[in-house]
This record gives structure tokens, sequence and C-alpha cells, in this order.
């Protein structure tokens, strides 16, 4: 009777404890053996934003000379990491980020980016509480494309109107090329990442557009404009006022010039602030 007993307690237990075994932490914390992870102890609250500057909301003049104004900016982030590194991660080692202190992961978003304000740019995109206290000095985040939603099988879409000369233009940018950031410390008016016991702190994920449109405010010569795509040549494709393309249409109608210039101004768009990062996917820096 006993035996059977003691069985059928096993039997029992047994899915509970595959159950718990399915339970990833979202927190990890790198003890001295290399490879082993921990679950973290109870700390403060880490929030994670995405921002796009003002442009989005604002518009800006390309450094083509086209009046850029946003309807809609999607982008879908997978892979949203914060990271205590000693030491401090170097983007320009040309790596991914590697034996971390603590790494902590966020659920993946997809979010307009112009549904921030001027003044408040920034939009929220999760958040973890109980993570340990100290300096997250790294982040990394993957746009890929999105598995639904408005922006569904693109990481980026961008969706406005350009206007020179009295020409208008109406723009629908669906970008699937991936990206794969991984960035030091953010960079900005004042420091981020330094999250205090039963405290909050904040990191943010930040797209340069300026990078991939130009800069009208600067002179051509500026290095900016010298590497921006432009909009000529996608005004150059429109057709009754009006494009609307992918990669692969862009791969087949740009010049090789132009698309390759293409390819590199997408990845210089991510940055921490305005802190650099690099780009695993093409092996070059923002």
């Amino acid at each position: 009777m006993k035996k059977t007993l003691l069985r059928s307690a096993l039997v029992i237990a047994m899915p509970l404890l595959v159950m718990g075994c399915d339970t990833t932490p979202q927190t990890t914390v790198t003890e001295d053996a290399p490879g082993t992870t921990t679950e973290a102890i109870a700390g403060g609250t880490l929030e994670m934003y995405a921002n796009a500057e003002e442009r989005p909301q604002v518009g800006f003049t390309s450094s083509d000379g086209w009046e850029l104004s946003f309807d809609h900016l999607y982008v879908n982030f997978s892979d949203l990491k914060a990271y205590q590194t000693d030491p401090p991660y170097d983007y320009t080692s040309l790596t991914p980020i590697q034996d971390p202190v603590v790494e902590v992961s966020f659920d993946p978003q997809s979010v307009d980016l112009v549904t921030g304000n001027e003044d408040d740019p920034t939009v929220f995109l999760d958040s973890q509480s109980d993570v340990p206290e100290g300096h997250y000095n790294a982040i990394s985040y993957y746009i890929t494309p999105a598995t639904d939603g408005p922006g569904e099988g693109y990481g980026i879409v961008i969706i406005g109107t350009a206007e020179r000369d009295g020409e208008t233009i109406d723009f629908v940018l669906n970008l699937e090329q991936e990206l794969n950031y991984y960035c030091g410390e953010y960079i900005g008016d004042e420091r981020r990442g330094i999250l205090a016991a039963d405290d909050e702190a904040s990191l943010e994920a930040t797209l340069h557009l300026d990078h991939l449109f130009g800069e009208g405010s600067k002179p051509a010569d500026d290095p900016l404009n010298q590497t921006a795509f432009g909009f000529d040549p996608l005004a150059a494709l429109a057709t009754d006022g009006r494009i609307e393309a992918n990669m692969a249409m862009l791969q087949a109608e740009l010049s090789a010039e132009d698309y390759a210039r293409l390819e590199s101004s997408l990845v210089e768009l991510g940055h921490a602030g305005e802190g650099h990062c690099f780009e695993s996917n093409s092996g070059l820096t923002s």
C-alpha cells in the first residue's frame, strides 16, 4: 500500500517539475564560473523606451531639399535586452555583447513612433521589475519583420509625404531588412540606466531618421549628408505622385550605388540616445 501511494505521488509531482523547468527567468546574473547563470535577486524596475527623436512628429528637411512629414513610423523591436557589463561594452569591437554581469530581457514590441509628441517623443516598450540594482551600461535590440499588425512582414514601415518646389509625393517604405544592434552606454542630456534598489530607471533604443534621409539644416558636405540616402532616389521612382516600395523592389529599381547607400543608411539608424552601435548582420557601426 505504501509503495502504491509513493508511486502515485511521484506521478502527480512529475508534471509540476516539468512545468517548473519550462519557466525562463527574465533576468540573469552571471557568476564567476563561465556560462553559469542564476535568477536575479529583487531590486528595482527597469523600463525600456523607443525614440526617433522629434523628427516623426514635426518633420524635417532631407539633405536634398525635400520637406518630409510622417503619418506613421512602425517599428518591430525584438530581442530587447539591457546589460551591466564590466568592462563597459565597446561597439567598435565589432562583436556582440559577451559575458555581461547582468542581463535583462524585455518582451518584443511593435510600435508607431509617431505616437509620441514633440516635447516627449519617447514611446514605452516594456519594463521588468525586481532586477538587480546597478548601472545598465549597454543594450541590444533587433529590428525584425512583424508577424502581425499594420507593419506585418516588415521591420520598419515609413508612411509620409515629401514636398519640394510645388511637387508632392506620398510614400510608403516597407523595409524588411533585419537589423541587430549592440550599443554601449546611453548618451544624452542626462545619464540613464542607473538603478537603485526599490527605484526606477530607464533606457532607450533610438532611431536617427536623419541618417537615412540626411539633414537639410546641415551643409551638403557634412559627413552625415555625404553618406545619407536622401529622398531623390525615391522621388525618381514615383508614379502619379506616389511611391510604395519594399527592399526587393528598390534593389531591382535603384542603381547599385543607390541601393548600397540605402542599406548602409538603414544600418546607421540604430543608436542609444546619441551613442553609436554595432550592427551584427552587416558588421558595420551606426
